[in-house]
């Protein structure tokens, strides 16, 4: 019965979240939007560190934590965000849920296997600009919405008993749509212009583990993944109408090849498994070629996109029959990100905490997990806008041995 509980949730959800706007973010109008955490919510909770060499939960981050499984594991989860959009003279706020991921990893001897839907961006804002006061001035509307999704299976094998590899091929498609609605004060007739971006393109990612125990119950995890760069078509339509006229003009604007950057991801830790652990990451990636033909700008420009992490977990007792609390597991972690872009000369900071539980389920592996994450992105300095946000998730990781023939005697 939950299996098929299981596949209809796959199947609402994937449809959600073609639909969604996954962010609030006047950030988002650049390059291919606000870029999503790709992970699950264990490891946001620890503010992305996924060093462990699970064998119940999925680390989406590497593909060769997939050997690793003992279970065939399905998970999904999902965020409410909201957020307080400052700038030195006025403040807005905004709220949006969103679909984060939906994912199966499957248990094969030496091998794992994983294969899901992940959003990799999303773009959503709402921009006004007010003159309707001044006669012959131009009042605007900006808006845009959309983004990446991606597609991905991997397959994950184990080389030793304490060494994994795997790699993972994803592909990336969406489209990306923004409306700019012009009035001019004492003119009748206003204009609308629509941009439209379908894009597509294939990744590959590579991944290792290894992990040696270094104190009687301690042990040292190292990850390591590596994204190759890759391209993104993008195929674009322009679309012009003027109010009062029923007709619209269409004008096919030249394809485009976006590049995305090469990224690489480096985590080390510590800890006794399922215990604690303290762990840190280190993520860089090139600053590519993101810029569309409608959101180029000269105050404008892209980096390489920098992340530090710290995190960890502490979990009392897994297996205590006494005390519930103590098979809870506690989760914390610190991040500092360097976005990518570059507006006005300022580069965008993003600085956050996150905190999350693990609540186990009864008499089963299984276990649904709770996140919250502080944080701050922007300035206020320089004509540009600040983001506080307050992200609340939720997410199941669902484990049994769902491939095992039944026996009767």
């Amino acid at each position: 019965m939950i299996k098929k509980v299981l596949i209809s949730a796959c199947l609402l959800i994937s449809f959600v979240s073609f639909a969604q706007q996954g962010t609030a973010s006047p950030y988002s109008f650049f390059g291919i939007g606000d870029v999503r955490f790709k992970g699950t919510l264990e490891n946001r909770s620890m503010a992305g560190v996924a060093v462990e060499q699970d064998t119940i939960h999925l680390n989406l981050e590497n593909p060769a934590s997939y050997a690793s499984l003992i279970q065939t594991t399905f998970t999904v989860g999902g965020t409410f965000a909201t957020s307080n959009l400052k700038t030195s003279t006025q403040s807005e706020k905004a709220q949006r849920s969103t679909f984060d991921y939906l994912a199966l990893g499957i248990p094969m001897g030496k091998f794992g296997a994983s294969f899901g839907l992940i959003p990799v961006s999303s773009v959503g804002y709402k921009i006004l600009t007010d003159n309707s006061a001044t006669e012959g001035a131009t009042s605007s509307q900006l808006d845009g919405k959309g983004g990446i999704n991606k597609v991905y299976f991997g397959l994950g094998y184990k080389i030793m008993r304490n060494w994994n590899i795997g790699v993972d091929a994803q592909y990336n498609f969406g489209k990306i749509t923004t409306t700019t609605v012009e009035a001019i004060t004492g003119v009748q007739n206003g204009t609308a212009e629509v941009n439209s971006s379908e894009l597509s393109g294939m990744a590959f990612s590579f991944g290792t583990m290894y992990q040696r125990k270094i104190y009687k119950k301690v042990s040292l995890f190292s990850s390591l993944s590596y994204t190759f760069a890759s391209n993104l078509t993008s195929d674009n339509t322009r679309t012009i109408s003027v109010q009062g006229d029923p007709d619209s003009y269409v004008y096919p604007v030249n394809s485009q090849t976006l590049k995305l950057p090469n990224k690489l991801s480096i985590g080390l830790g510590v800890g006794e498994a399922r215990k604690w652990l303290i762990g840190g990451n280190m993520t860089f990636q090139g600053d590519g070629q993101l810029a569309n033909y409608y959101n180029a700008a000269e105050n404008v420009s892209y980096e390489k996109y920098t992340k530090y992490a710290l995190g960890g977990y502490y979990l009392p007792n897994y297996n205590s029959f006494t005390s519930y609390l103590s098979r809870i597991t506690y989760r914390a972690g610190l991040k500092y990100e360097k976005i990518g872009l570059i507006v006005n000369n300022e580069s965008i900071k993003d600085v956050g905490v996150t905190l999350g539980a693990g609540i186990p389920i009864p008499q089963s592996f299984s276990n649904l997990n709770f996140g919250i994450e502080f944080g701050k992105r922007g300035t206020v300095s320089s004509n540009l806008v600040q983001e506080n946000y307050v992200n609340f998730s939720l997410s199941f990781s669902f484990n049994d041995k769902w491939f095992v023939k039944s026996k009767f005697q």
